[in-house]
């Protein structure tokens, strides 16, 4: 096949989805790959001075083909997985792992990076080139670039041993999920259920050609069943699924993470590093894992207590409402008790806000909010090369009219599409000699689907989320970074929630909620009543929701820190299942059963080489950040152009053009405080 037929052989702003075969991605990613060595290859072996343009900037362009055609290969093996893509995924990981990793191991290469490092041109760089030329550098030795032969070779072959049974995690964690269904046959199966989750299930069934309600472990049923469904026997069987996915044969994913913990520790020894938490964390925020776990100790510490008072007072009131009949709770009884209880100690129920979130009005509100804090309009646009009918596109400009960036969106879940809510990015675009080049990105979720005729209708938490990614793509879309490498989302990952979860504070406020959130028929504002409820009940078991994400963060860095295996005399089980079973069990408000597996298919930690493995703390390291942040916006106005102009240069458009501390002073003023964040969860004196 010519690469002039291959539509993965070129980088295309309007990417051809319904063009791209299984059997493009093999041929497009060899001839690739063997033009990318050839352009590595010419950067070493230039005998003509080294300057920026003919190193540095050459080193950015060799890549980028590359790099484009497997990011929408790798999209569509998460979207629209079928058995030929993934076979033709599988084959091209492995020698562009291999390639990948070679590159900062070239020791002609280095040694040419190193000596324009030397130049009088070098010295005199703008300062974000001169960022850019250190972090070269200093990311050349960390993956390996000043080892001996023998060190090289090792350390290719982890990576490229990485990327394939990170890859297989991924997979069997999405095959053993289509595997479980439970399909009501008679509706008073289903008492306690909202009409949405009971409608959802019956148009489920029905795609299905099934009688009767379906529901699967995708998040929206899921979430509905151990909310709401008063049958516990039920609740146990999806509680005990959910935390089943991986762990047996075929799939056997904690095989593979004690491999991978096993293969990261390696890298990280041959490195230099006491730990592969330590590597990782080496160029982010917190520096090392020591200094990451000290953090998570510190706000378990300020937790603990409200957290035992909160699963005390669950245990309480359902011996109050159920009398000798009560049990203990079970981890399945968790979120089925706390509604309840939040029903009783509020008179609110989530489902009521349903109605005022159809997802077009969710979705139209959260850009005139963009819009008002950064002059930016988003539109949507035509582009029929989609992957799924479902799929929308969009346009960013600025207030001049100058195109910023598309994106894709993709809400609701499929069987051929991973579970979890995610930002992407296809292209990086930036200033350019030619003008602005645009960026090019996607948003996917896994929303509460339409039901007949009617728009989605989302819950709350549904909304933060969209507001959530939204935050992430505007950090992509609205970047104006020079060097395509510190541009958008290409920062310290402890930092690169912040301009996501401060997003989330606007579904919070009246004053912007009133912007999207109108009932679906009347197109009414959400009732005062029903909103002080709503913000009364924001801070309801704060610190049991704290203590889940902080109970991740833990076992995270205890893994990348070495703490597994035990060691003797600690006391802790010597299998991991186990071993970690013992770990979470002290952020949980209920005994975990024998046979909990979540770490069978913890996607963030293992489903990639790095992804969020050692910072799995980001997401509360970032809601720090975030709560301070948020705090400059009220003190000013939620909708204060002034503010979002700042937030926009500071953050938004400055990627990793600077030291993430001292973007956020550039904003905030000072250094963040972990008090806001306290606060608003009413932790603060716990």
């Amino acid at each position: 096949m010519s690469s002039a037929a291959n539509p993965l052989s070129v980088i295309q702003y309007r990417i051809p989805f319904l063009s791209i075969l299984a059997e493009h991605v093999e041929p497009a990613v060899t001839a690739l790959l063997s033009e990318a060595q050839s352009a590595i290859d010419a950067i070493a072996a230039n005998t003509a001075p080294p300057t920026y343009a003919n190193t540095l900037a050459a080193l950015e362009t060799a890549t980028e083909k590359l790099e484009f055609a497997m990011g929408v290969v790798g999209h569509l093996e998460s979207v629209a997985t079928e058995p030929g893509l993934r076979t033709a995924y599988n084959a091209v990981q492995p020698p562009v792992a291999e390639f990948s990793s070679a590159i900062p191991m070239n020791a002609a290469l280095y040694a040419r990076i190193r000596a324009f490092a030397a130049t009088a041109e070098a010295k005199a760089l703008r300062p974000t080139k001169a960022r850019f030329l250190k972090k070269t550098l200093e990311d050349f030795r960390r993956h390996g670039a000043e080892l001996d032969d023998a060190g090289k070779q090792r350390l290719a072959k982890i990576n490229v041993t990485l990327t394939t049974i990170t890859t297989k995690f991924a997979q069997n964690v999405l095959d053993h999920m289509k595997e479980f269904e439970w399909v009501a046959a008679e509706e008073v199966a289903l008492a306690g259920l909202p009409p949405s989750a009971v409608a959802a299930a019956r148009q489920s069934a029905e795609a299905k050609g099934r009688e009767g309600w379906r529901f699967t472990l995708q998040q929206p049923s899921l979430l509905a069943v151990m909310t709401y469904l008063d049958d516990a026997s039920i609740r146990e069987r999806f509680y005990r699924a959910q935390n089943h996915v991986g762990v047996p044969e075929p799939y056997g994913n904690f095989a593979l993470v004690e491999q991978i913990v096993a293969l990261r520790a390696e890298k990280a020894a041959l490195l230099g590093y006491g730990s592969f938490a330590d590597l990782t964390l080496d160029d982010r925020m917190a520096h090392t894992g020591s200094r990451a776990m000290e953090f998570l100790r510190e706000l378990e510490a300020r937790s603990r207590a409200a957290f035992e008072r909160e699963a005390a007072a669950l245990q309480a009131f359902r011996d109050d409402l159920e009398g000798n009949a009560s049990k203990p709770l079970a981890p399945w009884d968790i979120a089925y008790y706390a509604e309840k209880l939040r029903q009783a100690e509020f008179e609110f129920d989530e489902e009521a806000l349903r109605p005022y979130f159809p997802l077009p009005r969710v979705l139209e509100g959260m850009f005139g909010l963009v819009e008002r804090l950064y002059g930016i309009h988003v539109r949507a646009a035509a582009n029929p090369e989609i992957w799924d009918p479902a799929v929308q596109f969009y346009e960013i400009h600025d207030e001049d009219g100058t195109l910023l960036g598309s994106f894709y969106t993709d809400w609701f879940p499929r069987e051929n599409k991973r579970g979890g809510a995610w930002m992407n990015h296809f292209l990086t675009g930036g200033p350019s000699p030619e003008g602005f080049k645009p960026h090019l990105g996607l948003m996917c979720g896994n929303m509460t689907p339409p039901v007949g005729e009617q728009p989605a209708l989302l819950t709350h938490r549904e909304v933060e989320t969209v507001f959530h990614e939204f935050g992430h793509l505007l950090h992509h879309c609205l970047s104006k970074v020079e060097v395509r490498s510190l541009a958008g989302t290409s920062v310290a990952w402890d930092f690169v929630e912040l301009p996501s979860q401060i997003m989330e504070n606007w579904c919070w406020e009246r004053e912007s909620l009133d912007l999207f959130a109108k009932h679906v028929e009347t197109a009414e504002p959400i009732p005062g009543s029903l909103f002080e409820k709503m913000r009364r009940a924001r801070t309801f078991r704060a610190a049991t929701f704290q203590m889940r994400q902080l109970g991740f963060g833990t076992v995270d860095l205890l893994l990348h820190t070495g703490a597994f295996p035990p060691r003797a005399g600690e006391g802790l089980p010597a299998g991991i299942q186990a071993w970690a079973r013992v770990i979470m069990s002290r952020y949980s408000p209920a005994p975990l059963p024998e046979s909990f597996g979540m770490l069978a298919s913890f996607l963030h930690l293992f489903s990639d080489p790095v992804g969020y493995a050692a910072g799995y703390y980001s997401y509360k390291w970032a809601e720090v950040l975030d709560a301070d942040a948020f705090g400059r916006f009220k003190e000013s106005g939620v909708f204060s152009r002034e503010v979002g102009s700042a937030f926009r240069s500071w953050i938004l458009e400055r990627g990793n053009s600077e030291d993430p501390a001292v973007l956020f002073r550039g904003f905030r003023g000072r250094d963040p405080d972990l008090t806001a964040l306290l606060e608003r969860q009413g932790l603060l004196n716990p």
